[in-house]
């Protein structure tokens, strides 16, 4: 089976090129490059041109209107750096352009199975000539410093001479927006030249760095051609390094200029000069045919081990695994970063961090790719030192608060209300620390990394809480609902302090058991009395119920406001908070996303079905799925409750998103998080699973409109398969039915 997604530009609708920017991105978690026109396109049409580095960014103000206390007045944002994409061609003195003279024809593809990009064009020039031209980019996920370009031209029917330009811009602006808050309000350039050279007659080499944050960014380009130029030159004009060459075209013969670009930054490499030169010395030495190679096997292998198949869906499962393909062009090769909003496909939330990581990719990594799960937590905990400080910004004695967005580990929310006091990303964190656990069995871990984590995250619920009345309360909060703000005893909120406060003191037992506390209650001044605290926190935790409704509210006070007429909102006004002030919302019961269904999806078995069945068709007429973070969930909760209808619609709806652009603001980057919220709807929804300590659990069910499903998954590192059709479930280790020591479970 091939994976691909193939587009056609037409004129009419020139305004979908911003959004084929990110659907063509080539990304492998370290650069991530937009899918940009090489030739560029007009000023007017406002496309988002960027090269980026995961975790390269700059620290820039952020002005409070009043500064009150300890309120964030600054905040890291992604940083463009650089670029290298722009190519110009002449034939015979004629610039190339989609945009001036004849209309071209031209498709671009995404080839999921050889990782590449793939645009084909047919341009015609005067007098009745044709030219073809094929650009393909690839992200090595080999090599990650590797980035790749192949511009070939073919003259058809005709002899000629062509000038091909290729840039190699060190300073660039970043992309802004005044009028979207998702999108940075200013466009400034954030690096400064330290060094800039040319090398022969084909290499460029330049290094930034940034003012505030001190990251050296190095970029190193190189050329080669199939055939041998008539003349080329390189050279430093204005801060740019320009390479020019002259070809000979020769009638239905191919020219292919090959452009080799290697990144590093400081963050990664204390000699950002030294290693350029030498990895670009490997690569050349190794050949691009083997970097396209290797990133075919690479890909085979995944495929493998994460592939999904809807026999008689071709387009829903090709939308599913064009989600799982950006998941893994996301994920980071290293603890130095973590997965952004946007991944690193565009500007969107200035590619900050939150707990979509933990929420919705986490999942899928833990299942597919549990190295990168690895990866991810070890960023949390390499940043908790600024999450300890964070808390103590916040006036809290003990424990760390993880930053509601952040690049390396500092508070970049300034709208507190809807930022810091989502104090749920702490438990957010702790859960997927022991969901890893859970799936990978990797004690060492919790030993040296995750039982740390858990405690320190435990601990902030413990200074932030009270008893009243025998119940501990958490005060002044914000749960997933940023409708909602400032409240009392989150229904979300609470169940995952719970759950967090229960996980630091078994993962204290757990060490106990392997004679490991005594060193780590010593490294952490942990005692007996503390754990005893938190476990008496868990136990007697505020779960708010209705006796009337026979729900759970969201909130102490959600229940007292008015509801929201949605079905008397006109479509215009969506999403609420492009249109309305953030205190007109907070004032009615409405929702931007699932909040307390989410607490259903993460822990199924605490309340019982007829109070989640009533919640969740209270909550649903209120909520507005605003947020891409949405339908996946109401999508997963709707199949454990056997609501098989509203679980396919949701799902359906969720896995095109980004595809199908149903936001409308794909075009500012794909959304990473309900990507991998589609996965959990088909996974942890259809298929019903449930990770838990004890073992793997499936309850699933079979679409009506579909003949069958499957998914591959790890587990305590053996790769398994699920599938189903009208037949039955089941679950294959190697070919062969799994028996009871594989701790999988189907419930039919």
């Amino acid at each position: 089976m091939s994976r691909y997604v193939t587009r056609k530009f037409d004129y009419d609708k020139k305004d979908q090129l911003a959004l084929e920017e990110t659907l063509f991105h080539n990304a492998n978690g370290y650069i991530g490059v937009r899918g940009n026109l090489e030739e560029g396109v007009p000023a007017a049409m406002h496309t988002m041109r960027g090269v980026y580095l995961n975790g390269v960014c700059e620290t820039i103000p952020m002005k409070q209107a009043e500064s009150l206390c300890n309120l964030t007045e600054e905040k890291e944002t992604m940083v463009n750096v650089g670029d290298i994409q722009t190519v110009k061609i002449f034939i015979d003195g004629q610039e190339f352009s989609l945009f001036e003279g004849e209309k071209c024809q031209q498709t671009r593809i995404l080839d999921m199975d050889q990782g590449t990009t793939n645009r084909d064009v047919t341009w015609n020039l005067s007098e009745g000539r044709k030219v073809k031209i094929s650009v393909k980019k690839m992200a090595s996920f080999v090599e990650e410093s590797l980035f790749v370009l192949e511009y070939s031209v073919t003259a058809v029917g005709f002899d000629g001479k062509m000038k091909l330009v290729s840039y190699h811009i060190p300073e660039v602006c970043n992309y802004a927006n005044p009028d979207d808050p998702r999108l940075a309000a200013e466009g400034a350039s954030y690096l400064r030249t330290e060094r800039i050279e040319t090398r022969g007659k084909a290499t460029g080499l330049s290094v930034t760095s940034t003012e505030k944050t001190k990251i050296k960014v190095g970029i190193m380009s190189d050329h080669q051609w199939n055939v041998r130029p008539e003349s080329e030159e390189i050279r430093v004009e204005n801060d740019e390094i320009i390479y020019e060459a002259i070809i000979p075209l020769e009638s239905d013969k191919t020219s292919t200029c090959s452009k080799i670009v290697i990144f590093k930054d400081s963050i990664r490499e204390k000699d950002v000069y030294g290693k350029l030169s030498e990895t670009m010395d490997i690569v050349r030495k190794k050949t691009l045919d083997y970097y396209f190679e290797s990133q075919r096997f690479f890909l085979e292998k995944f495929w493998n081990s994460s592939e999904v198949r809807i026999p008689g869906d071709e387009k829903l499962e090709n939308a599913l695994n064009f989600n799982i393909f950006q998941l893994l062009q996301s994920a980071p090769q290293d603890y130095y970063c973590s997965i952004a909003a946007k991944g690193l496909s565009g500007e969107g939330y200035e590619g900050h961090y939150f707990w979509d990581t933990e929420m919705f990719m986490l999942p899928f990594y833990v299942l597919s790719e549990p190295q990168v799960a690895k990866r991810l937590l070890e960023f949390r905990y390499e940043t908790l030192g600024p999450a300890l400080e964070n808390a103590k910004l916040l006036g809290h004695k003990k424990g760390a608060l993880y930053p509601w967005r952040t690049i390396n580990g500092k508070e970049c929310s300034g709208y507190y209300v809807s930022g810091s006091a989502a104090y749920h990303i702490n438990g957010d964190i702790a859960y997927g620390v022991v969901q890893y656990y859970f799936a990978t069995g990797d004690y060492q871990f919790i030993r040296d990394k995750g039982a740390r984590i858990l405690l320190e995250t435990a601990r902030l619920w413990m200074d932030v809480g009270n008893y009243h009345d025998g119940s501990f309360h958490i005060h002044g909060v914000t749960g997933p609902d940023e409708y909602t703000c400032l409240v009392d005893d989150n229904y979300y909120t609470n169940r995952i302090a719970q759950f967090n406060l229960m996980w630091a003191v078994k993962a204290a037992r757990l060490m106990e058991e392997k004679g490991d506390f005594d060193q780590f209650s010593l490294d952490n001044k942990l005692t007996a009395d503390e754990l005893k605290e938190m476990e008496m926190a868990a136990n007697a935790m505020e779960i708010l119920y209705d006796e009337n409704l026979k729900i759970n509210p969201q909130d102490s006070s959600f229940l007292s406001k008015p509801l929201w007429d949605l079905e008397a909102t006109d479509k215009s006004e969506f999403p609420l908070l492009l249109h309305y002030h953030p205190l007109h919302l907070y004032r009615y019961q409405v929702c931007k996303q699932a909040d307390t269904v989410m607490a259903y999806y993460l822990f199924p078995d605490l309340e019982d079905q007829e109070t989640m069945e009533n919640s969740y068709r209270y909550y649903e007429k209120i909520t507005t799925h605003d947020s891409s973070l949405s339908e996946c969930i109401y999508s997963v909760v709707a199949s454990r409750l056997g609501m098989k209808e509203k679980a396919y619609s949701y799902f359906g709806d969720s896995a095109k998103l980004d595809l199908e652009n149903l936001h409308g603001n794909t075009k500012d980057g794909i959304h990473t998080a309900n990507m991998g919220g589609s996965y959990i709807a088909l996974v942890y929804g259809f298929a019903g699973l449930v990770i838990r300590e004890e073992g793997l659990r499936f309850k699933p069910f079979l679409p009506d409109k579909w003949e069958g499903y499957s998914f591959k998954f790890q587990y305590r590192g053996k790769t398994y398969e699920f599938s189903i059709d009208k037949d039955g479930a089941r679950v294959l280790y190697d070919g062969e039915n799994i028996t009871e020591a594989d701790k999988i479970k189907i419930l039919q």
